[in-house]
């Protein structure tokens, strides 16, 4: 089964780095599951506010450059093998494109 971004996953990426929204583009035509796109680029407040409240370590993060994005199962699901399903899908999207990851 091929699945596709939804409109809402698709809004999620602007922002994030061309060659990274390719490889999950990618990767959901090849996911043996369906998953969606939960954040892409973070604005520092943002980071900011999850720092405050303990929800990341760091005010670094590739999120603030568009060099990151968090996905999960969809519908939502916090079992963790299906993360590893998408995580495979994603790897093997970038290694197709030529993309480092």
């Amino acid at each position: 089964m091929s699945y596709r971004l939804g409109s809402r996953s698709i809004e999620r990426l602007e922002g994030v780095h061309p060659d990274l929204v390719k490889v999950a583009e990618r990767a959901i035509e090849i996911s043996e599951i369906d998953f969606t796109v939960l954040e892409g680029r973070r604005t520092y407040q943002k980071q900011k506010e999850y720092y405050a409240a303990g929800k990341t370590t760091t005010m670094n993060s590739r999120h603030l450059t568009g060099h990151a994005v968090d996905l999960a199962p969809w519908p939502i699901s916090w079992d963790w093998p299906k993360f590893h399903l998408i995580s495979n899908a994603m790897f093997q999207a970038a290694d197709e494109l030529d993309i480092p990851l």
